[in-house]
């Protein structure tokens, strides 16, 4: 047997193991990041009522988790200059959850007036990456994040802790699991309830992830995990897959594969919600998420930015189908028969 069959087979019956596992589950986490990750790349501006209506597109759908707004300095990012209008005018759909992210004491104070229950901060996983994104070391970074994770929690916010470039950084290269792991324990301990494991620039596999997640296990247990991975690679399934089998269940998606970083150059989006939704689909699992609604949703923000949509599924499936149903069984290969 070579190489190539013999990773094949491990895989297949991987996945037998991920099946069973995931039937007992009602549903897979959906973490919506387009409105500020997905957008925070694209160089023309997109005017706050989109933003909003995208929001609003994406709770209709049935997402529960929405990274709304930034609320970093406008001279670093200047598509997230207007995360307090975009807060205030948000329609907010009971029971759907709208986080902000949050660089610093002087941001946390901007979007604390702002009706806001949860905040996220980003420590880089790497020097390097630290060094050009928030200009100061990994662990300055971390003490300035602690003051931000302090106050939320005694205001009553939940914090979700970032980590990015958790298996590689454009600028150091490969980055040691055992790394990230100090610093996801560091992030438990200011108060975080969540950490999100960020392939910042897509570069990792299911090999690198298995042995990123073999470490980070060590300090916390799978429900308190997120895994955030970029496509450059084509990758984002396929790791995602990995994480499953670590029971992950948690993920970090973008509408339309919107994304890439400023600081990592050739980083291209996030994984495509759209192509989650369709993955989960096909593995039997309810996310409660219309697919249909999330397509529509997609090709309103492409649209608006003059450009085809990132997202394998939404370019395969267009306008083809107007039951959320009819999706699913072309997934699941369902036999009516």
């Amino acid at each position: 047997m070579n190489l190539f069959r013999r990773v094949t087979y491990l895989e297949l019956k991987n996945l037998s193991s991920i099946i069973r596992t995931l039937s007992t589950i009602p549903d897979v986490r959906i973490y919506e990041v387009g409105p500020r990750d997905g957008l925070q790349n694209e160089s023309k501006f997109v005017p706050t009522d989109i933003k909003v209506e995208l929001i609003h597109k994406l709770a209709a759908a049935g997402i529960k988790n929405i990274e709304s707004a930034s609320f970093v300095s406008p001279k670093w990012v200047k598509q997230m200059s207007d995360g307090a209008d975009v807060m205030k005018k948000l329609k907010r759909t009971p029971g759907v959850n709208y986080p902000v992210l949050i660089p610093n004491l002087k941001g946390y104070e901007a979007a604390i007036k702002c009706n806001i229950d949860e905040i996220a901060i980003f420590p880089a996983g790497s020097e390097g990456f630290s060094r050009k994104n928030l200009n100061c070391s990994v662990q300055e970074g971390l003490e300035r994040f602690k003051e931000v994770a302090i106050q939320a929690v005694k205001d009553g916010l939940r914090v979700r802790g970032y980590i990015s470039c958790v298996v590689g950084c454009p600028y150091d290269g490969p980055i040691h699991p055992k790394a990230i792991a100090k610093i996801t324990e560091e992030l438990f301990a200011m108060g975080c309830y969540e950490v999100s494991l960020g392939d910042t620039i897509g570069v990792g596999t299911a090999g690198s992830v298995r042995r990123l997640l073999h470490e980070v296990l060590r300090v916390a247990k799978p429900e308190n995990f997120a895994l955030h991975f970029h496509d450059t690679y084509g990758q984002g399934l396929s790791n995602l897959l990995a994480g499953l089998e670590f029971g992950i269940k948690t993920v970090d998606s973008s509408i339309s594969g919107l994304g890439g970083c400023p600081y990592a150059r050739g980083a291209s989006g996030n994984l495509a919600t759209e192509d989650l939704l369709y993955f989960l689909y096909g593995l039997g699992v309810n996310t409660d998420i219309n697919l249909v609604k999330l397509i529509e949703a997609g090709r309103y923000i492409s649209n608006f930015l003059g450009k085809m949509p990132e997202s394998r599924v939404n370019r395969a499936i267009s306008d083809r189908f107007k039951e959320n149903s009819d999706i699913a069984k072309i997934a699941s290969c369902t036999i009516t028969h």
